[in-house]
């Protein structure tokens, strides 16, 4: 598109809104070309993808908490200063030069392809792969794959029309898009053959694979094609065809590689998260760990506890396959305890697990996580809507390296206030989900 402009429209200089490759491409269009170029990117855009721009010789802007308030900056900017805004997937010129991915796959390939599979934010690049391998390879099939807090895509083609998702989620912040585009929603109707919707767990896994068989990083959103890949052919049960996995990008935050690290294991089933009631009293924990042998241990929390008869205890422990975990459960069972499978729980995953105290009855205590933007100011602007309003009796953060942090809460509100309190949260603008009512909650903490 860059190389179509006219020489004054390039001296004027161009801006673009992006998350991540798009931003590179124009910066280095932009130095090939000889003009100056804008890039504007979210504030929790991760240092390792913005670095990388401005290394190009662009000229980084970070404005807005998402992608969308970003892109309004940029287009607002580019009619102020006469620039050109280079869109990131919505437009002919663009969805074609993308689509150029499809010719080098095809005409790299050896041997018939089963499906390619594409991660999916505005869908530029899945259009463009599709229009051109749908018209020389018409039995390929193409395939989207979106987690499932960013499906914009999934959902659109579902409902027949563009579905804007009031939330996004930030783990895979390349394809954190909230509207997919009208000319690549148009296309993907037309041709692609599907999308496939993964977990946070099984994008960890695929990074983890990748780096195991081929010494690579990928960054989140570079592994959900592997990820979608591996979860069609397992459902399909596909062994000895040809697929594609796109993997897009490699600017893994350093931070972020602990939670990768934590969340793989469980993604690929490796490890298991159980909770169980053990006796209070002398030797039962030697007792206990006695029963799991020979599983592996890879996490434990026990601590005394002086009010009950009983003490509650979570582990993790390694698995090659569900039977040794269902072997293992039985085994528990039969020595008269009960064992709670918490390895799905989230709350569990991204908080209980790092927190070691006793449990503890506090009058009307609500639970709540949620989403804070990583950047200054965003932790006061929380305390200023709730404190000194009501009493906050719990908070873990813990930073994992993504667009947003996820902060555990503990509010005492009572019952008569939930409407103010709702109020508050709302107009916060921080995504929350409350989460009082959960099984891990009332286990570990209550």
């Amino acid at each position: 598109m860059m190389v179509k402009l006219p020489r004054e429209q390039l001296e004027r200089g161009v801006i673009c809104s992006s998350a991540g490759n798009h931003a590179q491409g124009v910066a280095l269009s932009a130095q090939k070309l000889g003009c100056n170029a804008v890039i504007v990117m979210p504030v929790t855009t991760p240092e390792i993808k913005w670095r990388s721009v401005e290394r190009l010789g662009a000229t980084v802007v970070l404005f807005g908490d998402s992608y969308d308030e970003a892109q309004f900056y940029a287009k607002k900017r580019a009619e102020e200063e006469g620039r050109t805004f280079i869109p990131p997937f919505d437009h002919p010129d663009v969805i074609t030069g993308q689509g150029t991915v499809g010719m080098e796959i095809v005409r790299q390939m050896k041997g018939p392809i089963e499906a390619i599979f594409v991660p999916v934010g505005g869908g530029g690049l899945i259009a463009g792969i599709a229009a051109y391998v749908k018209r020389v390879s018409p039995e390929v099939k193409i395939i989207g794959v979106e987690p499932f807090d960013a499906n914009a895509m999934a959902l659109s083609l579902q409902h027949g029309q563009r579905v804007m998702l009031d939330q996004v989620g930030g783990f895979a912040d390349g394809v954190a898009v909230k509207v997919v585009g009208e000319e690549t929603f148009r296309l993907c109707r037309e041709l692609i053959d599907g999308v496939v919707l993964v977990s946070r767990d099984a994008i960890c896994a695929s990074i983890k694979d990748m780096f195991e068989e081929k010494r690579n990083i990928l960054e989140p959103a570079g592994a959900l094609a592997l990820a979608g890949a591996e979860a069609y052919c397992k459902y399909y049960g596909l062994k000895d065809a040809n697929v594609v996995a796109l993997t897009s990008g490699a600017n893994m935050n350093f931070d972020r590689l602990r939670l990768v690290t934590e969340l793989a294991d469980v993604g690929r089933r490796r490890e298991a998260v159980l909770a169980t009631y053990m006796p209070e009293e002398p030797g039962s924990f030697k007792q206990f760990c006695e029963l799991l042998r020979p599983i592996n241990i890879t996490e434990f929390r026990y601590r005394f506890n002086s009010d009950k008869e009983k003490a509650l205890v979570l582990c993790s422990v390694g698995l090659h396959t569900i039977e040794e975990l269902d072997a293992m459960v039985e085994k528990l069972k039969s020595s008269q305890l009960h064992i709670i499978n918490l390895t799905e729980n989230d709350l569990v995953k991204d908080h209980l697990r790092h927190l070691m105290g006793g449990r503890s009855n506090v009058e009307h205590e609500l639970l709540c996580r949620f989403i804070f933007p990583e950047r200054p100011g965003a932790l006061m602007k929380f305390l200023n809507a709730f404190s000194p309003r009501w009493n906050i009796s719990l908070f873990h953060y813990r930073g994992q390296g993504e667009t947003g942090a996820n902060i555990l809460v503990g509010i005492q509100v009572p019952g008569y206030e939930m409407n103010e309190f709702r109020d508050r949260a709302d107009n916060l603008g921080y995504e929350y989900e409350l989460e009082t009512g959960n099984e891990a909650f009332q286990l570990l903490m209550r």
